[in-house]
């Protein structure tokens, strides 16, 4: 018997559905009818399978995103082709989830932008503009993208990049209510997608690479009033906010911190940017918190304490915010092990005789897969999914048994995970029949070490690591293969009881995309290089794929319309990944918009090639410099531009090659738009706050001095 096959009640049931014309998913009841335009509500949300429709970002509120729809599985995926595709005016990243809702596909691209689409045809029915300031960019730490609305009550929620939460009109796009949901003097940024529950929409931020205080916040759907906030750092002071967080920080959360020490004046970090769950069995909201601001804890907090609730899974009443429990995956987060991943809901029979117990499932950036009891947040088990060589393993309350030489100082150590994690965004699937987590995981190591010169900027990133440390002035393109060399990716097919792979498949790079698991017997996953492919759930087996003819790093999506299943993702190239790690490439992904695009059996679409010129590859101005100015351009670069134009001059293509523009070619041009600020409506603002003109011109000495190196190997490639 086929596996998509064993999901089913029995034959019976399904030659009923089948008789009676009604969605092939393997539940048996019928959807209600909407009473409204857009009328989703809790209990929706609450009885939905993931089938017909995809009401919430990870599918169903446990976030597991496994699709009950069986009409394309094992047998018949092979005929899967292009249904329709609609071009998103962006070739910025792209991360957005489709929400689809009553025969509408809500979808968000770079900068925000909100677009309603016909979801049979892709046909535009409009498209919402929060016309954000692009000067916002500079905020933005991992590209200025977003990962999807929430629909509830008629109203589609955004969170803008620059700090607004906005309600639109489901049918319209016109704005109902538009909040201002951080101080926008700082750095914060939103990038993830809202959640819903029982008239709140929650929202988080980011932004503690660059130095702020993280938070959760509750608002009223209807009109846009806070309801509760959760901070996850303490007050300077450590006094209490007036927020409902006020008694977990006098109970437990102040004791970790210390009094002095950057965190006291950067916020010390901790935003909640991306996994936020409804638990509707116990009532409470489970969201994962980032990494502390800087990064090394030295500079945060030099009393070594862990401080909470950095890099940590926490529990509040959904209705007060008020605390339940936490469980902190890395405690005194020293390297951005961020626990802002995928955190699902599911029923597992893992405590004691093997009775089922309602668990929370993480892989967070640390390596480590947790499963912990969902209503007290028991640790229950935790294990590496991934190499890696900052921890041994996990005693038995599930603290990490750190190696020394991981608590970096001056010098550098290679270590593995590094800041992107061995699981970023990238969303992981669950599917219950099997009880297999789906981890989109990745290798990618970093040399951590001290920044001797370490002070608190107001424009770029505070980490208190040394990003130049142990790179050459003059990187030759055997640096770049060599790095690109250690970076691996793979599918891993998880089982949270037996705490080991049950298979998995390994790509040619990391950075892939967000996992679909369905009743159909299938894992989907787009992949860095464009291909998206469906594999058999029980074994791994690849059984389809098709070029994307772009980055494919969403997570997909699937529905029904009319008594046929289509599979959607959303494509574009950019994100962390795309901005920080040019070296990664072989050759440079082709530019191109981002793309939604969406398959069914027997589609004939296709997908159009990228139509952007190419890069000449040559210098556009004369080397010059001796080696003094050029190791102290290194060092500059690699503070305040690599992690947006890539490590050693690189740049993926998101934005601007340094090397290859013809700005770097003149002192001026070069000057104006970094001292003058020239290109801020483009969102490269001035650094003029901490580059003084000479160390600007020791930068473009570096670019050029790297531009001459790479003309060999480059000679001719046009």
């Amino acid at each position: 018997m086929a596996n998509w096959q064993s999901t089913l009640i029995a034959g019976a049931s399904f030659a009923i559905l089948a008789a009676c014309g009604q969605a092939k998913t393997a539940d048996t009841e019928p959807a209600a009818e909407p009473e409204a335009f857009a009328a989703v509500d809790t209990n929706r949300i609450s009885t939905a399978s993931a089938g017909d429709e995809w009401l919430t970002y990870g599918g169903t509120y446990d976030e597991q995103r496994h699709s009950s729809l069986i009409e394309v599985n094992t047998e018949t995926v092979s005929d899967l082709g292009v249904a329709w595709t609609y071009d998103l005016a962006t070739n910025r990243g792209v991360e957005s989830t489709p929400i689809v809702v009553d025969g509408v596909m809500y979808v968000t691209s770079a900068w925000s932008l909100v677009y309603a689409l016909d979801a049979k045809t892709g046909e535009e029915l409009w498209v919402y503009d929060p016309d954000v300031d692009r000067a916002v960019g500079v905020k933005a730490c991992c590209d200025v993208v977003n990962r999807g609305v929430a629909v509830y009550d008629g109203k589609v929620f955004v969170g803008v990049i620059d700090g607004r939460l906005e309600a639109l009109d489901a049918e319209t796009g016109e704005v109902v209510w538009s909040k201002i949901t951080v101080d926008q003097s700082k750095p914060y940024t939103i990038t993830g997608a809202p959640r819903v529950v029982n008239g709140k929409v929650l929202i988080g931020n980011g932004g503690a690479e660059l130095g702020v205080r993280g938070y959760l916040t509750a608002y009223d759907t209807t009109t846009g009033d806070k309801v509760w906030r959760f901070y996850t750092v303490p007050n300077p002071e450590k006094q209490p906010d007036g927020e409902i967080s006020d008694a977990a920080f006098e109970d437990i959360g102040n004791v970790t911190w210390g009094d002095e020490g950057a965190w006291v004046t950067d916020g010390g970090g901790g935003t909640v940017w991306d996994s936020i769950v409804y638990d509707d069995v116990n009532d409470q909201i489970i969201f994962g918190v980032g990494n502390g601001s800087p990064w090394n804890r030295e500079f945060r907090d030099p009393s070594a304490g862990d401080n909470l609730f950095l890099s940590s899974i926490v529990a509040v009443d959904a209705a007060t915010g008020t605390y339940k429990w936490h469980f902190q995956t890395t405690p005194g987060d020293n390297w951005d092990y961020t626990a802002t991943q995928t955190i699902i809901l599911a029923d597992l029979p893992v405590g004691e005789d093997g009775e089922s117990r309602r668990v929370a499932m993480q892989a967070p950036k640390n390596g480590f897969f947790y499963v912990l009891d969902a209503e007290t947040g028991e640790f229950l088990s935790g294990d590496a999914y991934v190499p890696m060589n900052w921890a041994t393993g996990l005693d038995e309350n599930g603290r990490p048994i750190e190696i020394p030489d991981a608590r970096y100082g001056t010098v550098p150590y290679q270590q593995l995970p590094g800041p992107l994690g061995a699981h970023n965004w990238h969303p992981m699937a669950f599917n219950p029949d099997l009880n297999l987590a789906y981890i989109p995981a990745q290798e990618i190591p970093q040399s951590y070490a001290r920044d001797s010169r370490f002070e608190t900027q107001p424009v770029g990133w505070n980490t208190g690591a040394d990003f130049a440390a142990g790179v050459p002035p003059i990187a030759p393109p055997e640096v770049a293969k060599f790095l690109r060399s250690t970076l691996k990716g793979r599918l891993i097919a998880w089982d949270p009881i037996a705490r080991e792979a049950r298979w998995s498949v390994e790509h040619d790079n990391a950075w892939n995309g967000g996992v679909l698991s369905t009743a159909g017997g299938l894992v989907f996953q787009g992949k860095l290089n464009g291909d998206f492919a469906a594999y058999d759930a029980a074994t791994g087996d690849k059984l389809w794929s098709h070029d994307l003819k772009s980055g494919g790093a969403s997570g997909p999506g699937t529905f029904m319309i009319d008594g046929e299943q289509y599979v959607t993702i959303t494509t574009g190239w950019g994100s962390a990944f795309g901005l920080s790690a040019g070296f990664a490439y072989d050759e440079t992904v082709p530019s191109t918009v981002g793309k939604v695009v969406t398959f069914k059996l027997g589609g004939t679409g296709e997908i159009a090639d990228p139509d952007f010129p190419m890069i000449d590859k040559t210098p556009k101005g004369e080397a010059f410099g001796d080696e003094a100015l050029i190791a102290e351009g290194a060092v500059h670069y690699a503070r305040n531009c690599t992690v947006c134009h890539g490590p050693l001059a690189v740049s993926s293509g998101v934005l601007p090659d340094l090397r290859w523009s013809a700005i770097s070619g003149h002192a001026e041009s070069f000057k104006g738009v970094v001292i003058d600020g020239n290109l801020a409506a483009n969102g490269m603002v001035s650094f003029a706050d901490h580059l003084t003109p000479e160390e600007v011109e020791s930068i473009r000495a570096y670019v050029l001095a790297q531009a001459y190196a790479a003309v060999p190997a480059d000679a001719g490639d046009n």
